[in-house]
C-alpha cells in the first residue's frame, strides 16, 4: 500500500512538472497530442488524384458508421467519381500503381485495389447510378469544346458539365472512347462496359460529335472564336516505326493500327507465324490478339493455329506491361525472346514478308530512364520466321488530324495550359503514359479552364505529408490473404476470343479486402487512444465520421505519450 502511494506521489509530481498551471489550477502537458490527417501512399501514386483511402473505408467502416452496405457502396462510388468518371473501365485496364505503393505490401501484400475498384464500378452500373452535377454549380453561360473523346477529353467533359459548362465533344472515329475502344482489346475491356460509363457522361448534357476531324470539318479558328475555351486531347494514335530496312510494305503493322483495325472490325490476316516487337502493354494486347484472329493466306479466319513471338530488347524485370498480362500471355504459348532487337524485315522477290533480323543484346549500365541499357552481343545475329511483324515500340499524336497546325498546339504545362489564349491540352499527346494519367490530366485541365472561365488563377489543393510504412504499426494489424482475380483458363480464353479473361472478385473478396486497408494517416474508430489513456483524455463522438471518432480533453492529458505510441495508422502524433 505505501509503495502505491510512493508511485501515486512520484506521478503527481513527474505530472506537475510537464504541466503548466491555470488560473482554474488546470495543468495541461507541453507534448500535446494533435490528431493530424495524411496522405496515404495509394493516392500519392495514383496519376488521377482519387482519394483511394476515402472509398475503401466508405465500406470498411460502414459498421461503426451505422450505414448499410448498399449505401456505403454507393458512398464509395461517388467517392470515387469525383476524379474518375470511369470506374469499371480502371478497374480492368489500369495497371494500378497505387498497390505498389500501398504501406500492405510491407506486411502481408498490397490492398487489391484495381480489383475493388472495378467491383464498386460494376455494382454502380448494375444498380443504375448516375453521374451528378457539383451542389452550388448553376449553368453557365460559357461553352468549351473538347477535341477527342478518349480518357481525357470525356475527363474534362465530365469535369466541366458537373460544373454547369455546356459542353461539345469532337471526335474523329466513329465512335467515343479513344485508345480504350480502339486500343485495348475486346477480352480485356467489354464494349458494353465502356459505352455504360462514356453514356452518363453524355447524360449530363455533353453533346458528342463523332466523325468530325478539325481541320478537315472545321477549322481550330473557327472553334476559338465559336467558344470560350477548347480542350485538345487528341491522344497519341499513330504508331513510331522502327526505322529498320523492310519494314515498309505489307505485312507490317504499328500496333495501334493493328489493334485498331481489329477493334473497329476490320478482317487483318496475319499468317501462320506473327513476331511482336516491344515489351508495352501495346505489344502484349497486339500478341493476345494475334493469338486471336490468326487466319490463313486466302484470309479465312480460324480461331486459333498463329505461332507468336514477342521480341523484347531487354529482360521480364524491366518489361513495362503489366505482370498478369504477361503471364496471362505465356500461359496461352505466346513466346517471348528477351534481350532481342530487330535489325531487318525480310521479304521474298514477291515483296511477303518471311523473317526478321535479329541481334542478340546484352544489359549494359543504366541510361537517362534509369534502366540497363541494351547493348548488342558482336556477331550473335539470327532469323526468325515471320509472315507478319507487328511494332510495337511507342506511339506519338498525330497532329496531322488538327490541319495546318504544328505540335505546339499541343504542348502543355501541369495545369493543361498551352502557349495560345483559351487553348488546354492533355492526354497522351502530351504524356505517352496510362489511361489513368490521362483522367487526371484532363481533370485539371477542366479546372483551369474553370479558374479560368470565372477570371481566377487555378489552386492546387494543399496535400499533407506522405505516410509511409515505417509510421504504422504494422504489428497491430491482423495478417489477411490477399484477394485475387479469377481468371479463366487458356483453352477457354482461346476457344472464346471474346470472352472476358478476367472475372474479378466476388462480393465477399471485396468486403474482406477492403477490411485490410490500413486506412493510412486517417482515425478509423480502433479505439486505441481511448482505451490507453489513464486521464480520460478521448471523447467518443455520438455521430463519428471517418477520421473523428474522438475529441481529445487537453485539460487532462499528462503527455504519456501513449495514444500517438499505439495508433495504428498514425493518424494522432505529438507537438
Amino acid at each position: 500500500m505505501g509503495l502505491l502511494k510512493q508511485k501515486d506521489k512520484k506521478k503527481s509530481s513527474l505530472g506537475s512538472h510537464m504541466r503548466g498551471g491555470g488560473a482554474s489550477g488546470t495543468q495541461v502537458s507541453p507534448l500535446r497530442p494533435r490528431m493530424l490527417e495524411k496522405l496515404p501512399p495509394c493516392t500519392h501514386a495514383c496519376p488521377s488524384g482519387n482519394d483511394i483511402r476515402g472509398w475503401l473505408m466508405a465500406i470498411a467502416l460502414r459498421d461503426k458508421l451505422g450505414i448499410g452496405l448498399d449505401e456505403a457502396t454507393e458512398m464509395a462510388w461517388r467517392i470515387e467519381v469525383e476524379t474518375n468518371p470511369f470506374p469499371a473501365v480502371m478497374g480492368r485496364v489500369c495497371p494500378h500503381p497505387c498497390e505498389g505503393d500501398c504501406n500492405r505490401g510491407a506486411k502481408d501484400g498490397a490492398v487489391s485495389i484495381n480489383a475493388v475498384e472495378r467491383h464498386v464500378g460494376d455494382w454502380a452500373l448494375s444498380h443504375g447510378l448516375s453521374l451528378q452535377t457539383m451542389p452550388g454549380e448553376d449553368a453557365k453561360a460559357q461553352r468549351v469544346a473538347v477535341i477527342g473523346a478518349g480518357p481525357a477529353g470525356l475527363s474534362c467533359a465530365y469535369q466541366l458539365a458537373r460544373r454547369g459548362y455546356a459542353v461539345t465533344v469532337l471526335e474523329s472515329l466513329p465512335h467515343p472512347g479513344g485508345m480504350l475502344r480502339y486500343g485495348i482489346p475486346v477480352y480485356r475491356l467489354p464494349r458494353e462496359v465502356l459505352d455504360r460509363e462514356i453514356q452518363r457522361i453524355l447524360d449530363l448534357g455533353v453533346e458528342l460529335r463523332c466523325g468530325v476531324t478539325v481541320g478537315r470539318d472545321i477549322t481550330m479558328e473557327q472553334l476559338r472564336a465559336d467558344y470560350d475555351a477548347v480542350f485538345l486531347g487528341i491522344g497519341a494514335h499513330q504508331g513510331k516505326k522502327l526505322g529498320v530496312p523492310g519494314e515498309d510494305g505489307d505485312g507490317v503493322y504499328t500496333g495501334t493500327e493493328f489493334l485498331n483495325a481489329v477493334n473497329s472490325g476490320r478482317s487483318v490476316g496475319v499468317g501462320e507465324k506473327v513476331v511482336v516487337i516491344g515489351g508495352g502493354d501495346t505489344a502484349i494486347d497486339a500478341a493476345r490478339v494475334s493469338k486471336r484472329v490468326a487466319a490463313d493466306s486466302a484470309g479465312v479466319s480460324r480461331r486459333l493455329g498463329a505461332e507468336v513471338t514477342i521480341l523484347y530488347r531487354r529482360t521480364r524485370t524491366e518489361m513495362p506491361a503489366i505482370d498478369r498480362e504477361i503471364d496471362e500471355a505465356i500461359e496461352e504459348n505466346i513466346a517471348i525472346e528477351y534481350l532481342t532487337a530487330p535489325l531487318e524485315v525480310l521479304r521474298n522477290g514477291d515483296g511477303a514478308v518471311t523473317a526478321i533480323r535479329v541481334q542478340r543484346m546484352e544489359l549494359g549500365e543504366p541510361d537517362a530512364s534509369g534502366r540497363r541499357r541494351p547493348v548488342p552481343v558482336e556477331g550473335d545475329v539470327f532469323e526468325i520466321e515471320a509472315d507478319t511483324v507487328i511494332t510495337a515500340v511507342s506511339q506519338q499524336p498525330d497532329t496531322a488530324t488538327l490541319g495546318s497546325l504544328d505540335a505546339a498546339w499541343i504542348e502543355a504545362d501541369d495545369w493543361g495550359r498551352t502557349r495560345y489564349e483559351n487553348v488546354w491540352s492533355g492526354g497522351d499527346n502530351i504524356t505517352l503514359g496510362l489511361a489513368t494519367t490521362a483522367v487526371g490530366q484532363g481533370r485539371r485541365a477542366a479546372e483551369a479552364i474553370h479558374a479560368s472561365l470565372q477570371g481566377r488563377e487555378p489552386q492546387a489543393p494543399w496535400l499533407p505529408p506522405v505516410i509511409r510504412s515505417d509510421k504504422v504499426r504494422l504489428d497491430w494489424y491482423e495478417a489477411k490473404p490477399r484477394a485475387e482475380r479469377s481468371v479463366l483458363a487458356p483453352e477457354a480464353r482461346l476457344a472464346e476470343p471474346d470472352r472476358e479473361v478476367d472475372g474479378g472478385i466476388t462480393e465477399e473478396q471485396a468486403l474482406a479486402e477492403v477490411a485490410r486497408c490500413f486506412s493510412c494517416g486517417k482515425c478509423f474508430g480502433c479505439e486505441n487512444c481511448w482505451m490507453y489513456c489513464q486521464n480520460s483524455g478521448f471523447k467518443k463522438l455520438q455521430s463519428p465520421t471517418h477520421g473523428h471518432f474522438y475529441d481529445i480533453k487537453m485539460e487532462v492529458c499528462d503527455g504519456c505519450k501513449k495514444c500517438w505510441e499505439e495508433c495504428p495508422c498514425g493518424f494522432i502524433e505529438g507537438q
